[in-house]
């Protein structure tokens, strides 16, 4: 039975889209990147990313959420429904100065083949230019089966490159974030939490937009 003294958790997603190129049977990410651009190996996905309690999201270590959406690449048979996704906002890594965001997307060939997508980014903690072109590549690997990140190490690698958020996409990314809450307040502090988790810096500049596309307002 539900606790009618309950708080109702407040959410926030958004939806990203990651183009590039990877190569079929490399594993180096930058090798696999620019032979697949010159074979025109194109990959890329497109997702709708949520945190359904953004104070628990915040809270957790792993800052883990779900997304939806799709997978598309040619060579593994066109846009694929994403069948399950985990992601993970500014983990701690080995390196102290730097956080990794995490993306795992279980989808399938056109054969049924069962594959693993895993990226991630690698967000070191400094300011300026350098901080757009670290939250905007994903290092992406494609993994035969569904693989989750305790068999991470013994996986077999189909494919290796790196996609991007090209500045437009980028720029329409900012008009998707919604927040969904009990009250105005409690929707743009959700957002402000979320975002500055999400963006760190770069927030700063791009709050406003996105608090104008979500309806809300930046708290103080």
């Amino acid at each position: 039975m539900d606790d009618p003294n309950a708080v109702a958790a407040t959410s926030v997603e958004f939806t990203e889209e990651m183009k590039g190129y990877v190569t079929f049977g490399e594993l180096d990410y930058r090798r696999g990147f620019e032979q697949g651009k010159r074979d025109k190996t194109f990959l890329m996905f497109h997702l709708t990313i949520k945190a359904d309690d953004v104070d628990r999201f915040v809270a957790d270590p792993e800052h883990e959420g779900g997304a939806v959406g799709w997978v598309e690449c040619e060579a593994l048979g066109g846009r694929l429904p994403v069948e399950h996704a985990v992601f993970n906002l500014f983990v701690d890594s080995a390196d102290p100065t730097m956080r990794n965001m995490r993306y795992r997307l279980f989808f399938s060939d056109t054969a049924g083949n069962p594959l693993t997508l895993r990226g991630h980014k690698n967000v070191k903690d400094d300011r300026g230019l350098d901080l757009w072109t670290d939250t905007s590549t994903l290092y992406t690997s494609v993994l035969r089966g569904h693989v989750g990140a305790e068999a991470d190490a013994g996986a077999e690698v189909v494919a290796s490159g790196i996609i991007t958020i090209h500045l437009l996409d980028f720029a329409r990314q900012l008009t998707t974030f919604r927040a969904e809450g009990p009250t105005l307040v409690d929707r743009s502090r959700a957002m402000s939490r979320f975002g500055s988790l999400f963006m760190g810096a770069l927030w700063t500049l791009y709050a406003p937009r996105a608090h104008s596309a979500a309806g809300t307002a930046e708290a103080p």
